[in-house]
C-alpha cells in the first residue's frame, strides 16, 4: 500500500498529532491553572475552527488538546495524593474497597489483584478515596468482590538490579502508588459479592465458562490445557515459564496474546454463520461488531485485542455505510480510540508493539510479497487455467509460502526495535517458526470455538474437538521446543551502551541475604554463585539477558547454601555447557546433595578446588583459592566458603567473601595468606560477625561491598561497623540503600558505582 497515493485517511493525521501531544505533556508538566486557562482557550479555538475548518490548524487543536488530556490524567491524581498523604515509610492501616481485576495466584499462594478504594481508617480517623493499589492476600477474592482489609500500605519498591521488570513505573502508569500486603487470611473480609463494572463481570464468568469448555476431556494433560487458555482466551498468567520461554524464543509469543489473528478467525466464523443464516450485510454487521467487542472483552481488555477489535470493527462498518476502509486508516482509528480512553497506554509495551506489528505489515508485506513472488511465479503471459496437475499445486504453494514469508518478515522487523529494547532479544528463527506454527494455531483456534459451539447441546462432540486440539496443541509446544534449541535460532544482545574499554567487569545483584556475582572479562562471563530458585528466576536470569549473556564460561558456588546455590538446576538447563567449580567441602546442605546427584547424573564433571590453586578467567585476570584447605569440614556452612582473590592486572584486586565470619578470617591471618587487596565483596555470616578489626588491617581495602537486610537481624549491618568503616577511611556500599553494584577495572585505574541511588566511587589513582 503507497500511503502517500491513499485516499481520505484522516486517522492517520489525527492518531500521529495524538501521540505528540502526549509526549510532549510527559516532558512538559503545566501546574492546575495554567491547565485550567489552556483548557478554556483550546475550547474557544475549536469552536472558532467548527465555523472555519482548516487543516493544519485542526491537527494543532488535536495535539494540543492531547498535550492538556495528559496532563490531566497524570496530575495531582488520587493516587499521588493519597500517596503523599500516607508519605514514604509503611502504614498499617484498614481499607474498604472494591476488586476490580481478576486475582493471579502465585506459587506462594498469595493472590495479587488491582483494588479501588471506597475509604482507608488510619490512627482512628477514616478518610474517603478512590485511589487503586495493589493488593498481596492469601484468601479467595474474586472479580467485583467488596471486601474490607487490615494489613500494611508499603511504597511501590524500585528495581535494585540491572534488567529487572520496573513494577513502580508500570504500576504508576496505572496510577497505582501502593501495594497493600494483608498477611493472614483473615485480615480480610467479604462484605459482598457482586460489585465492579457488571459488562467486565460477565465477561469474566463467560471466559470461565469457555476456559472448562475447551479444556474438558484433558484433565490429563495440563501443558495443553494452559496452552489453550492462553492462545484461544489469552489467559497468559496460567502459563508456566517453562512454556512460555521458548514461545519468546521463538517469536512465537504472540500467539499467547489475542490479536489481528485470533479476533480475525473470530470475525471469519461469525462471518460464515451471517452467510448460512441469509443475513444481510448490514444485519451481519450489527450482529457481529458488538460480538467482536466482547469477544476482547472476554479475554481481558489487552492492548492487542481491542486494537483488533476495533479495526475489524471500522472494517466491517464499512460494509454498513457502504463505504471502503482502509487498513493503515483502520489501525490509526484504533490508536486514536485508545489513546482517548487512556493517553497513558502510549508509553505501554504492549500498545507500541501491537501497532508497530500490524503497521509494519500493512506497510510492507505487499512489497516483500511482490518481490518474493518474481522468484517463484510462472510466466505472466501463461493463463492459469493452463496449469495442471502438480505445477499447478507447486504454484499454489508458492504464492501461499510468499505471503506467509511477506507477513512473517514485515511483522518480525517492526516488532525487531521494541524486542531489542524491552526483551534484548534477537530471535531469527521466528520467520521459520511463525510459517508453520501460525497455520496449525488457526486450526486451534477454529476447533476451539466449534467447541465453544457445540458445548452446550453436544457435549461428546465438544470433547472430540478438544482432543483434536490436544494432538495440535501438543504439536506446536514440541515444534516451538524444538526450534528453540536451534544453535543461533535465538540470541541476547546486551543493552545499549557506550564502548568501554576495561580489563574486567563486575555486577554485585542485590539479592538479599543470597548471592549472585557476574564477572565479565574478555570475552569470558562467570558467574559466582546464582541466587535461590527464586532469585534466580526472578533477577538473575533477567539480568544475563539484559547484559547479553548467550554463553556462560564458568559458574562458581562458594558453599552449600540454598540462597546462594538454589538456582543452578535452573541455569544449567538455561547454559548446559559451562565450567562448574564446586566446594568440596562437605555440608549437611539438602540442595547442595541433590545437585551433586544431579551433576553426576548429566556427567558433569565439576572442579574441588581448594586452598592454594588457582584458575585463569582471561589474559589479564586469575583467581586464586584462599580458602578453604583440602580435607576442610566444618558443622557450618557459612564457615566454609570460598573465599577467592581475583587479580585483575595491574589495576586491582578484589576479595570475595561470600559468607564467610570470623573464624575463616582469623585462618587466613593465621596461614600468612595474602590477603591485601583494593575491594572486598562480602555477604554476612549466620552469626552476623565478620570484617573484624584485623582482619580490615591485613586486607586495607579502600572499598567494601556488602549485603544488608533487615530480617533476619544477623544479615542487617551493624550501625557500629559502619562507623568503624569510616573512620579507617573505607567506602561501605552496603546493598540495602545501594542495590546492585557495577565495578569497572581498567588498566590503571577502578569505579564502582550504585544502581540503586547512582552514587560511584572510583580509586584513588583515578
Amino acid at each position: 500500500m503507497k500511503l502517500a497515493s491513499a485516499p481520505r485517511q484522516p486517522f492517520v493525521g489525527l492518531a500521529l498529532m495524538a501521540a505528540i501531544g502526549i509526549i510532549v505533556g510527559e516532558l512538559f508538566q503545566l501546574p492546575s491553572v495554567a491547565l485550567t486557562v489552556a483548557a478554556i482557550i483550546l475550547a474557544v479555538c475549536a469552536f472558532t475552527l467548527t465555523c472555519w475548518p482548516r487543516l493544519l490548524v485542526t491537527y494543532a487543536v488535536v495535539g494540543a488538546g492531547f498535550f492538556l488530556l495528559h496532563n490531566f490524567v497524570t496530575n495531582n491524581t488520587e493516587g499521588q495524593q493519597l500517596a503523599d498523604e500516607l508519605g514514604s515509610r509503611p502504614r498499617v492501616l484498614t481499607a474498604i474497597g472494591c476488586v476490580i481485576t481478576e486475582p493471579k495466584t502465585g506459587p506462594s499462594g498469595f493472590a495479587t489483584f488491582l483494588f479501588k478504594l471506597e475509604s482507608i481508617e488510619l490512627e482512628g480517623r477514616k478518610e474517603p478515596t478512590h485511589a487503586v493499589w495493589q493488593v498481596r492476600w492469601k484468601g479467595g477474592a474474586e472479580f467485583g468482590d467488596e471486601l474490607k482489609f487490615f494489613g500494611t500500605a508499603e511504597p511501590i519498591p524500585p528495581p535494585r538490579n540491572p534488567g529487572e521488570f520496573d513494577m513502580r513505573s508500570y504500576l504508576a502508569r496505572r496510577d497505582v502508588r501502593r501495594i497493600l500486603f494483608v498477611r493472614y487470611p483473615e485480615d480480610g473480609t467479604l462484605i459482598r459479592h457482586g460489585g465492579g463494572n457488571p459488562i467486565l463481570r460477565a465477561a469474566q464468568k463467560s471466559r470461565a465458562w469457555m476456559q472448562n469448555a475447551i479444556c474438558r476431556g484433558l484433565d490429563d494433560a495440563p501443558e495443553v490445557q494452559t496452552f489453550l487458555s492462553g492462545t484461544v482466551l489469552g489467559l497468559r498468567h496460567q502459563t508456566p515459564e517453562d512454556i512460555e520461554e521458548p514461545f519468546q524464543q521463538t517469536g512465537t509469543l504472540h500467539l499467547f496474546a489475542v490479536a489481528g489473528l485470533h479476533v480475525g478467525i473470530v470475525g471469519a466464523l461469525l462471518w460464515m454463520l451471517a452467510s448460512v443464516a441469509r443475513l444481510s450485510r448490514r444485519s451481519a454487521a450489527m450482529l457481529i461488531i458488538p460480538l467482536l467487542l466482547f469477544y476482547a472483552a472476554v479475554t481481558g481488555l489487552h492492548i492487542s485485542s481491542i486494537r483488533a477489535a476495533v479495526m475489524a470493527s471500522i472494517m466491517i462498518g464499512g460494509f454498513f455505510f457502504e463505504r471502503k476502509a482502509f487498513l493503515f486508516n483502520s489501525l490509526a482509528a484504533a490508536a486514536f480510540v485508545l489513546l482517548c480512553w487512556n493517553t497513558n497506554e502510549l508509553f505501554s509495551t504492549g500498545f507500541q508493539l501491537s501497532f508497530a506489528v500490524v503497521g509494519a505489515i500493512v506497510l510492507f508485506a505487499d512489497p516483500i510479497f511482490g518481490f518474493l513472488q518474481r522468484w517463484v511465479a510462472i510466466d505472466p503471459f501463461l493463463p492459469r487455467s493452463l496449469l495442471r496437475g502438480l505445477r499447478r499445486w507447486l504454484d499454489s504453494g508458492g504464492e501461499w509460502l510468499c505471503h506467509g514469508t511477506s507477513v512473517s518478515l514485515a511483522a518480525w522487523a517492526g516488532s525487531l526495535p521494541f524486542v531489542l529494547w524491552y526483551f534484548h532479544l534477537v530471535t531469527p528463527i521466528s520467520l521459520l517458526a511463525n510459517l508453520i506454527v501460525v497455520p496449525i494455531a488457526f486450526f486451534v483456534l477454529a476447533i476451539a470455538l466449534l467447541s465453544l459451539l457445540s458445548a452446550p447441546l453436544l457435549p461428546w462432540l465438544a470433547v472430540i474437538f478438544n482432543n483434536a486440539n490436544w494432538a495440535l496443541a501438543t504439536l506446536v509446544i514440541g515444534i516451538v521446543h524444538l526450534f528453540a534449541q536451534i544453535p543461533g535460532g535465538h540470541f541476547y544482545v546486551e543493552h545499549p551502551h557506550w564502548p568501554e574499554k576495561l580489563v574486567a567487569k563486575i555486577t554485585v545483584l542485590d539479592i538479599g541475604t543470597g548471592a549472585a556475582i557476574h564477572l565479565r572479562t574478555g570475552n569470558a562471563d562467570w558467574l559466582f554463585d546464582c541466587g535461590s530458585e527464586r532469585s534466580y528466576q526472578r533477577v538473575v536470569r533477567e539480568y544475563l539477558h539484559w547484559a547479553g549473556v548467550n554463553r556462560l564460561a564458568g559458574l562458581l558456588l562458594t558453599h552449600g547454601d540454598a540462597l546462594h546455590l538454589g538456582g543452578t538446576t535452573q541455569l544449567l538447563d538455561d547454559f548446559p555447557r559451562v565450567r562448574l567449580v564446586d566446594n568440596p567441602a562437605p555440608d549437611r546442605s539438602t540442595i547442595h546433595r541433590q545437585l551433586q546427584r544431579l551433576f553426576q547424573q548429566r556427567r558433569i564433571q565439576s572442579d574441588a578446588l581448594a586452598a592454594g590453586d588457582s584458575f585463569r578467567l582471561s589474559r589479564d585476570v586469575i583467581a586464586h583459592v584462599l580458602f578453604p584447605p583440602r580435607n576442610f569440614s566444618s558443622p557450618i556452612a557459612d564457615d566454609q566458603a570460598y573465599v577467592i582473590q581475583l587479580l585483575v592486572e595491574p589495576a586491582a584486586s578484589v576479595l570475595f567473601m561470600s559468607d564467610a565470619g570470623i573464624k575463616t578470617e582469623e585462618a587466613l591471618l593465621a596461614g600468612h595468606s595474602n590477603v591485601r587487596s583494593d575491594i572486598i565483596i562480602k555477604g554476612q555470616h549466620h552469626s552476623g560477625e565478620s570484617g573484624s578489626e584485623a582482619f580490615l588491617d591485613a586486607v586495607r581495602p579502600g572499598l567494601i561491598i556488602a549485603s544488608s537486610r533487615d530480617f533476619p537481624v544477623q544479615e542487617r549491618i551493624s550501625d557500629t561497623w559502619a562507623e568503624e568503616l569510616q573512620k579507617h577511611g573505607i567506602k561501605l556500599f552496603r546493598q540495602d540503600q545501594t542495590g546492585a553494584v557495577t565495578l569497572r577495572i581498567g588498566r590503571d585505574s577502578w569505579e564502582a558505582q550504585s544502581y540503586l541511588t547512582g552514587e560511584t566511587f572510583r580509586s584513588v589513582n583515578q
